[in-house]
């Protein structure tokens, strides 16, 4: 696959900004990656023919990690955690879900994520200075409603205990029909949480050891949620955030078995798609495919 300049200069800039790691991610550098089952519930069949959300059980791969592209910051220095979820669906065919427990996104567009990679220059050793900060939402108002999100964040007690929001929208097609959606992961642990300020005495790789500890007690799981999009409902803006009032269909159980090195290794492009599904009209979604690629083929050459 090719890379548009964009694509490569943004890969580039992350490096030129929080280092060069060599073999890792060059986003959510650090994280631990597992196997699993998904367990689909045929609540949305109606909605989409993608085969793993009709009635069957498909195996997973899935990473958890945390935000910095920097894998030497401390877990608390990465409030944001992700979970990416690769579905598959058949020998040669998989499906991709990345979700963050933020449910917003900091930028609109490819350029305005590079222009604002820039200004977090000032956040590599901690938090910005005041005046950069109120310069940055000046320049950027979409980024407030990230910063509001911020401001509120407690943090999960555990990647087990997050909520997992995909950021982007998708559509469910079927016979000719399509829905806006986007999904929700809600983990059956419950929703257990820390502030911001508990967590500078965690100590270095806190998530990944108690995950480990607590898939070995018993496997972890979440519910999978589709949440149905209304005529207004922006699909191109990540920055913006649906009403929390909107329509739910359930979709499945995701449960997490066991540690897994080929799922710490995969590339969990969210733009892979299978029949019944297609991506929105988001500029941010459509430019991670290239961003991705880009950071896998690097890293999978780094590694040997």
């Amino acid at each position: 696959m090719e890379f548009n300049q964009k694509e490569q200069q943004a890969i580039s800039q992350i490096e030129g900004i929080f280092g060069e790691h060599k073999g890792y991610r060059r986003a959510h550098a650090r994280g631990a990656g597992y196997k699993g089952i998904f367990e689909g519930s045929g609540e949305a069949a109606e909605l989409t023919d993608a085969a793993h959300f009709q009635q069957a059980k498909v195996p997973v791969l899935l990473r958890f990690s945390h935000f910095s592209p920097d894998p030497t910051w401390a877990d608390a220095m990465s409030p944001v955690k992700g979970m990416a979820i690769q579905f598959k669906i058949g020998p040669e065919e998989v499906t991709n879900i990345v979700s963050v427990t933020s449910p917003v996104f900091f930028a609109r567009s490819p350029e305005r994520f590079m222009e604002m990679l820039e200004v977090s220059r000032s956040f590599k050793k901690g938090r910005p200075k005041l005046m950069e900060l109120a310069e940055l939402l000046t320049d950027f108002p979409e980024v407030r409603a990230m910063f509001s999100s911020v401001k509120k964040m407690t943090v999960p007690e555990s990647f087990a205990t997050g909520i997992y929001h995909s950021i982007h929208a998708f559509h469910f097609e079927k016979g000719g029909s399509r829905q806006a959606i986007k999904y929700l992961f809600e983990p059956d642990a419950g929703e257990n949480k820390r502030s911001l300020k508990d967590m500078k005495d965690l100590p270095f790789g806190y998530y990944e050891q108690e995950l480990a500890e607590r898939t070995a007690r018993s496997p972890v799981s979440f519910k999978l949620y589709a949440i149905i999009g209304e005529a207004d409902d922006p699909t191109d803006d990540p920055t913006r955030d649906w009403p929390k009032d909107r329509e739910r269909i359930f979709l499945g159980r995701l449960v997490i078995e066991a540690p897994d090195d080929e799922a710490e290794q995969a590339l969990y492009d969210p733009t892979v798609m299978t029949t019944g599904i297609s991506c929105s009209d988001d500029p941010i979604l459509k430019f991670r495919r290239g961003a991705y690629r880009h950071s896998y083929e690097k890293r999978i050459a780094e590694n040997g």
